[in-house]
């Protein structure tokens, strides 16, 4: 593998592990090269997307590596993240706010064991429409993040702590992951949430 395929892999890589991000030796080890060639390698990456102006680049954060939009950018990710016709909130999200209500803290990786599927699309939604947020990090290789929902949650739902959500038999069984999550939310009185409801309700 030349380096050109080694940067490509890395970049795969990192957009793999999403906000958990991966640091050198775990690169180094999946690679099969030094660490300290990762961080060379990485340093280059850096350098040629800016060089190339690209909407993506690579940081480093508590030790991780990982993928991230550049600062110029945000003003468009805040109309995406607010566009009424992408306010609702899909299956996949409205299950995975569920887990990380009734299982908080907890990483993506647990959630995705609950759910059998892939959630980093769902995580991003809740964290832009701030219904969940990061609140620690886990004591485990990669130091992953732990998710928690944050005020506008409790606020939206007029709850007054996280005890306050109804009992549930959302983990008992799950095959009907789905239509438990649809049950809890009518219990909850949630149509469907969107951004709007949340900031009236703030």
């Amino acid at each position: 593998m030349d380096f050109q395929q080694m940067k490509s892999a890395i970049e795969g890589l990192l957009f793999v592990a999403g906000d958990e991000g991966l640091e050198a030796k775990q690169l180094a080890d999946v690679l099969e090269v030094g660490a300290d060639f990762v961080k060379d390698l990485i340093r280059d990456m850096q350098a040629e997307f800016k060089r190339a102006g690209r909407g993506i680049q690579i940081v480093e954060l508590a030790g991780a590596y990982q993928l991230a939009t550049i600062p110029e950018h945000a003003p468009y990710f805040e109309r995406l993240a607010y566009s009424p016709t992408r306010s609702a909130l899909s299956q996949a999200a409205l299950e995975t706010l569920a887990i990380i209500a009734y299982k908080q803290p907890i990483t993506r990786v647990e959630i995705e064991e609950i759910r059998g599927v892939k959630s980093d699309r769902a995580l991003q939604t809740l964290v832009a429409k701030d219904l969940i947020q990061e609140v620690d990090r886990a004591d485990a290789p990669g130091r992953p993040i732990l998710y928690g929902t944050t005020k506008a949650f409790l606020d939206y739902f007029a709850l007054g702590d996280i005890a306050e959500l109804p009992d549930t038999s959302l983990f008992e069984n799950d095959h009907n992951l789905e239509e438990e999550t649809r049950l809890l939310f009518e219990k909850l009185d949630a149509k469907q949430i969107t951004i709007e409801d949340v900031a009236a309700e703030s």
